[in-house]
């Protein structure tokens, strides 16, 4: 690392660039409300990148594979909000597809959920 990209490094902390310079100062993406638990994966028509921030290139790469928005956050260490905005952002430009998560019409039974959490405590 040279020493004028030092100034905006600390080994504790980080890159010093807070999220919101990375959306542009935007909280909400597009028009698309996306959930952590989206699934999104680049498609296969998608056309070339054309944005040249580094975050971009990091989620294209991988969302070669299915990912939950979730886990591409974790993944580039980026907060979720702004994994959101930056994803949203993608679909928008047609490189990304999203499948929201599936929504069931019951919840999990108390059995189940006691039996769950036996199953984490014997771990």
């Amino acid at each position: 690392m040279n020493p004028e990209s030092r100034r905006w490094f600390d080994e504790a902390a980080g890159p010093l660039v807070r999220p919101y310079a990375r959306t542009g100062g935007r909280t909400a993406g597009s028009a698309r409300s996306l959930d952590m638990l989206t699934t999104v994966v680049v498609s296969p028509a998608a056309p070339m990148l054309r944005r040249i921030e580094l975050e971009y290139g990091q989620i294209v790469e991988l969302c070669r594979r299915p990912h939950a928005v979730a886990e591409v956050s974790a993944a580039l260490r980026m907060p979720l909000v702004v994994t959101k905005v930056l994803i949203g952002d993608l679909i928008t430009d047609g490189i990304l597809v999203f499948r929201a998560p599936v929504a069931t019409d019951h919840a999990p039974t108390i059995d189940l959920l006691r039996a769950v959490l036996d199953g984490i405590r014997r771990m």
